[in-house]
């Protein structure tokens, strides 16, 4: 409206007079606005169309032309490139770790074959003839010599139980059966062996300690024969399953169209699918890096087995063996293969470097050095157990079975090729353990982790007065600092006397409880690392359960 008179304005702007109002035979004001508008939007698309920004050349000249840089963005670019070079370095680091854990396996195996004889006969030997010294001790026997009688009497018994299991009945049964029958009853197995070694070894940790508890203590157990007879029937079971599984891959190999063969082989491309699309931590991929491990030995093995049935069906014959060489290239082939690519898509979906592996060959290296000390609370073949899910007994049992009765041993010079044989194995195990100690003692300076041997005792938290210590000690730990300010805490076995009090360990949120008043800056600045250090546990406190031959937390 005007200002003066209130009056609307026209559609020309306020400068502009009205139009005059329609005569007769005239178009109104409202058609002379549409024509208007009509002429207005014309000459717009005229003006347009003669724009020569949206031409077709210039269009694929910007396309051809048009750059970016690259710098804009340098951290996202940057973390692509090491992601890649982390896949690089995949191979190369888990095959070092693949390397050093088979070399641990296959050193607590050759115990079984070499040391554990030569314990059984030395605890035998002080047990007969201990009443010619006088009993100086209140044991009879030392607890580690309870543990070798135990395990040797169980490999025996179950050595001669096999004796009733036929072989070549089991082989024919297994090969009269379908492809696909063959196919499930081997995925069977598998899950099978993973779950029956998770509750093995719990089986025979509790025979040790049932038998070697102190006595003075209440009784809360069932007794020590119950417990070895659960034992024999353990290691029994598990090895009669393993015999199935070296049966199933001997039928595969002695298949016509290795078909059952390809099968198998391709159900490890299928572990791809179920492991590399799941969220993993370091220390849930330390318990796979374990698993593969103890499954790669356990391959190993089988092969041995299949390929010396397969050389007693055809008299020896060396040429038979070349027949079995590709086959067994493809099998050995296609686990390395199958291992380093769910490896390098775990480490690249979730941010892990490949040096984690070294960490992982640091804590092995460290369970290996520390059953060397005087204090250590278990045998090293029993801690490989518990930190791999690798238990020997079983695979010895049936491997000695299969060996006898393959090879037969007629006459002295076959007697004498037995005794050099079990002489060369000694030596074998001798040197294997030398070569470890020495590269475990390497990586576990590498890693700068010493302080852990050498502090099995009680820490006291430094800055702090004596008085103060006394209410502040954390547990029978030892607490380390690596390179990144994190910490690490690693218990360590503690030789108490039996006039000792038992030390409670006692955990972050009592800490709180029991500290005194004047100590509450201290808590504040504790807090944090106290944090981290539940957020992040260390590798060698993973062995305190069992899922499928996996230890966690």
């Amino acid at each position: 409206q005007d200002s003066g008179r209130g009056e609307p304005k026209t559609l020309w702007g306020s400068s502009e007079p009205r139009p005059p109002a329609a005569g007769p035979g005239q178009p109104s004001p409202q058609q002379r606005t549409e024509t208007l508008g009509f002429y207005e939007s014309d000459r717009g698309r005229k003006k347009k169309r003669s724009l020569p920004d949206l031409s077709l050349l210039r269009f694929i000249s910007a396309e051809l032309t048009r750059g970016y840089f690259l710098e804009h963005n340098e951290a996202k670019y940057t973390e692509r490139r090491e992601r890649v070079y982390t896949c690089m370095r995949i191979p190369k680091e888990l095959e070092k770790l693949m390397f050093f854990g088979i070399f641990l396996c296959l050193d607590a195996f050759l115990y079984v074959f070499t040391l554990l004889p030569l314990r059984v006969f030395l605890a035998m030997f002080r047990f007969i003839t201990l009443p010619c010294y006088g009993l100086r001790d209140r044991r009879l026997l030392q607890p580690a010599q309870v543990c070798d009688i135990l395990k040797g009497v169980i490999l025996v018994i179950c050595y001669f139980m096999m004796h009733y299991v036929d072989y070549s009945m089991m082989y024919h049964l297994i090969r009269g059966q379908s492809v696909i029958k063959l196919y499930i009853i081997y995925n069977m197995l598998e899950v099978a062996d993973r779950l029956i070694s998770s509750f093995g070894q719990d089986i025979l940790d509790a025979l040790y300690w049932t038998a070697t508890e102190p006595k003075e203590r209440k009784r809360a157990h069932i007794g020590v024969i119950p417990h070895f007879f659960m034992a024999v029937l353990y290691v029994f079971l598990h090895a009669i399953l393993i015999m199935v599984q070296a049966t199933t891959l001997n039928v595969a190999f002695n298949s016509h169209n290795k078909s059952l063969l390809t099968i198998m082989m391709s159900n490890n491309f299928v572990e791809i699918k179920g492991s590399v699309f799941k969220k993993f931590e370091k220390n849930n991929l330390f318990q796979m890096s374990n698993s593969d491990i103890k499954e790669r030995f356990t391959n190993y093995v089988l092969l041995l087995i299949v390929c010396l049935r397969n050389m007693e069906q055809f008299s020896w014959n060396p040429d038979h063996l070349w027949v079995l060489f590709p086959d067994v290239c493809m099998v050995v082939a296609s686990e390395i293969a199958v291992d380093i690519v769910k490896h390098a898509f775990i480490t690249k979906f979730n941010d892990i470097t490949a040096d984690v592996y070294s960490e992982y060959r640091a804590s092995l290296a460290f369970d290996l050095v520390s059953s060397r000390q005087k204090n250590a609370y278990t045998d090293y073949s029993d801690s490989v157990s518990r930190r791999m899910g690798f238990i020997p007994l079983p695979l010895a049992v049936l491997l000695i079975r299969v060996v006898t009765s393959s090879i037969k041993v007629q006459g002295v010079l076959a007697y004498v090729c037995v005794v050099l044989f079990y002489c060369g194995l000694i030596s074998l195990k001798v040197l294997n353990s030398i070569v470890l100690l020495g590269k475990s003692c390497q990586y576990v300076k590498e890693a700068k982790m010493e302080e852990k041997l050498f502090n099995p005792v009680l820490t006291a938290t430094p800055g702090k007065p004596a008085g103060k210590q006394q209410g502040t000690f954390k547990s029978t730990q030892g607490i380390s600092t690596d390179e990144n300010g994190s910490t690490s805490v690693t218990n360590q076995p503690v030789h108490q006397k039996e006039n000792m009090p038992s030390l409670l360990v006692t955990s972050n949120s009592d800490q709180f409880l029991t500290t005194p008043d004047g100590e509450e800056k201290d808590i504040s600045q504790d807090s944090s690392e106290l944090k981290h250090r539940s957020a992040k546990k260390d590798l060698l406190e993973i062995d305190r359960f069992t899922i499928c031959g996996n230890r966690i937390d």
